[in-house]
């Protein structure tokens, strides 16, 4: 697939170790280059909850590699990557992620930096704004639970959630850090984000279904629109 829109972060910090590569437009992605950072990743092979495999070919419960998207994430916090992998898929992209954070302390460091990154390669690959449908919007449901996310990739970075979890943590995740994370993720893609939870018994279901349906959203705003090409879709003529 020709022109399409990629980008590869790589962002360390005292607090986390992350390298990625996102297609908007899905397709095949190369391996993550070998850096210093991961050099010494899980040396036995083994896949333990922390470090990420150093065999980016080893399956793990958030790869999928098809013709059409490539899909490995590895954060360390399994939850976490269940939500990217259920983002990536459905919004066409393919994505390689991983990294190495201080989890000895606790979630919140590697959740958050971890979706500042990701928000830096939305941006990047995205590049000009223009000719681009800008608005995206969509409902997904999970079983009892229905989500609504709608986003404006608009350069005024601005986020509201509601999800309505009944529980402090999923798996290892602080249900907190779903609202901190999309909220970095919004700062640094630049884009205006709304995501409530309708209804839902279930926190997994309820959580799952606002991804999902950010996904599709993602999806729809990012599309390239047949006639519109170089136009600023702003009655500012910027964005």
């Amino acid at each position: 697939m020709s022109n399409r829109r990629t980008a590869y972060i790589l962002r360390n910090t005292n607090e986390t170790k992350i390298q990625l590569s996102l297609s908007l437009d899905g397709g095949p992605l190369e391996l993550l280059p070998k850096t210093a950072e991961f050099e010494n990743s899980d040396p036995d092979g083994t896949g333990d909850d922390r470090d990420p495999p150093a065999n980016q070919d080893t399956k793990t419960h958030a790869s999928q590699i098809s013709n059409l998207q490539h899909i490995w994430i590895w954060t360390g916090i399994g939850f976490l990557d269940h939500m990217l992998h259920a983002w990536a898929k459905h919004a066409g992209w393919s994505l390689r992620l991983r990294c190495k954070g201080d989890l000895a302390i606790d979630d919140h460091h590697t959740t958050e930096d971890t979706f500042l990154a990701l928000g830096t390669a939305f941006t990047t690959a995205l590049g000009p704004r223009t000719g681009l449908a800008r608005f995206g919007h969509a409902y997904a449901p999970l079983d009892e639970a229905l989500s609504r996310a709608v986003l404006d990739i608009s350069s005024r970075p601005f986020f509201v959630g509601d999800f309505g979890f009944q529980g402090p943590m999923m798996g290892t995740l602080n249900t907190q850090m779903i609202h901190h994370g999309l909220g970095s993720w919004a700062q640094n893609a630049g884009v205006t984000l709304h995501v409530d939870v309708l209804k839902g018994e279930n926190d997994h279901h309820r959580a799952e279904s606002a991804f999902k349906a950010l996904a599709v959203a993602c999806k729809g705003a990012c599309e390239r629109v047949v006639g519109r090409e170089g136009e600023i879709v702003s009655t500012k003529g910027v964005l």
